[in-house]
């Protein structure tokens, strides 16, 4: 599952050695702390998602869960921060790609 966040990118998988535990993945530090304040994150260099955690699905889920009851803007690309255009201009790309699939 991608989330797609205002202020944070997260890639959250299973856990193939634990299946009560979720791989949260980010390709910006900081970006699962944002999120999920005590996870322990590692990196791992060599994936495509450099910033890792594992994370137990209940957390995942409440988590989450506070962000959707968070949401407090009109529109999602003018709620990020304008200290992070880049965050904004990647997200932008990922709306343009899927403008270009809707029927």
């Amino acid at each position: 599952m991608w989330v797609m966040l205002n202020n944070s990118f997260l890639s959250i998988v299973e856990n193939m050695n634990n299946p009560e535990e979720l791989l949260v993945r980010a390709r910006v530090k900081g970006d699962i702390e944002r999120v999920f304040n005590d996870a322990s994150v590692f990196e791992d260099v060599a994936a495509d998602y450099k910033y890792r955690a594992f994370v137990d699905r209940q957390t995942v889920q409440n988590e989450i869960s506070k962000q959707v009851e968070g949401i407090n803007y009109y529109n999602f690309k003018g709620s990020i921060s304008k200290e992070e255009q880049e965050r904004h201009d990647a997200y932008i790309q990922v709306w343009s790609a899927l403008l270009r699939i809707q029927k």
